[in-house]
């Protein structure tokens, strides 16, 4: 999701905060056994508990997998819910080491804020939910003028949706809400003719209305929002560390290793899938990151790659039953690559 930080502490508090982030954090985390990771209150296929309280999610899997590389064992991380109020100052405070909230990337987020984004692990966009039974014929974003529309306060969603009434002349009455939880419940009630947010939490939404079969995500798109972890300013190796694992769980995929066939793999006749999972002959790319030379092992061992987790959180393997999309990997038509490693 979207949101800016107006209300929560001023750019230039932010700025210094990162300015003096601790350029020890990967030291700090093995002292203390284990990562912390801030994400979402509750957003089915990105992170939520389920029915025995554990965390599950993409957002959640990458954490388990940055977790992996350092420990070897992905479970070996706490998960801090945030809410979009609350979840930058607890990255700027340390409260969590990396967060991993379906977040934006913005230049705003990049400068002023003083984080550091390891990568897109969801491309997502701005969209619309609407009750068909509500609005029998509607199948446009472009037929919504004169709705009522659900919308959560103090996010570039809001912003998002009034330009996008405004730049195609029509009217529309934001119904706003602090909460998500409350913004669901509102338009599970009826209150709202349509509901806005990414289309990735519409889905997720979707999935928890009364009668979810009475609701269609319109087709339109109305703004890009790349989401994915970042971390604090200030520590280059471990943004190096984040990003990578980012990188690993997609050249995973690429290279076609998965949790059933990792150990096979290591004795692959490719010299760049040995050097993947460390059995190259000089291979160094755990230690010059200040990891294990078999981290990437490990990660798989603990999370699958990312097509792994995808599927299963969002995809064909979950109930949202997304398509990969734009999230397919570049070989297969989409924006995911991993940048190389050697």
């Amino acid at each position: 999701m979207k949101k800016f930080v107006t209300g929560i502490l001023g750019s230039a508090a932010l700025a210094l905060a990162a300015s003096a982030a601790s350029a020890a954090t990967l030291d700090d985390v093995k002292a203390r056994g284990h990562l912390k990771c801030g994400v979402n209150t509750s957003l089915a296929g990105f992170s939520a508990p389920n029915d025995k309280g554990e965390w599950t999610g993409l957002d959640v899997d990458f954490c388990r997998a940055v977790a992996a590389a350092i420990f070897g064992d992905g479970d070996k991380v706490n998960f801090t819910a945030l809410s979009a109020k609350d979840r930058f100052t607890a990255l700027q405070s340390g409260e969590v080491d990396v967060l991993s909230r379906n977040t934006t990337w913005t230049i705003n987020r990049d400068t002023a804020l003083g984080f550091n984004f390891a990568g897109v692990t969801y491309y997502d966009g701005q969209g619309f939910m609407i009750n068909a039974k509500q609005l029998p014929g509607v199948n446009s974003a472009l037929q919504l003028s004169g709705a009522s529309v659900c919308v959560q306060a103090g996010t570039t969603t809001e912003l998002n949706l009034a330009d996008y009434f405004s730049a195609n002349n029509m009217e529309y009455n934001p119904v706003v809400f602090e909460k998500f939880e409350e913004a669901n419940a509102a338009y599970d009630a009826g209150r709202c003719d349509a509901y806005t947010t990414d289309q990735s939490g519409l889905y997720a939404v979707r999935l928890q209305m009364s009668s979810p079969d009475d609701h269609v995500v319109l087709p339109e798109i109305i703004s890009k929002e790349p989401l994915g972890p970042s971390v604090r300013q200030g520590d280059d190796q471990w943004f190096d560390i984040v990003k990578w694992v980012y990188f690993a769980l997609l050249n995973a995929e690429e290279a076609g290793i998965t949790q059933a066939n990792v150990d096979e793999m290591k004795e692959s006749a490719s010299p760049d899938i040995r050097r993947l999972l460390g059995t190259e002959a000089e291979t160094k790319i755990g230690t010059d990151l200040g990891l294990d030379n078999d981290w990437v092992v490990k990660i798989i061992k603990a999370t699958g790659n990312y097509g792994e987790i995808f599927e299963r959180n969002v995809g064909s393997g979950s109930p949202l039953k997304i398509a990969r999309g734009v999230n397919a990997l570049w070989t297969k038509g989409g924006l995911q690559y991993g940048m190389p490693i050697r």
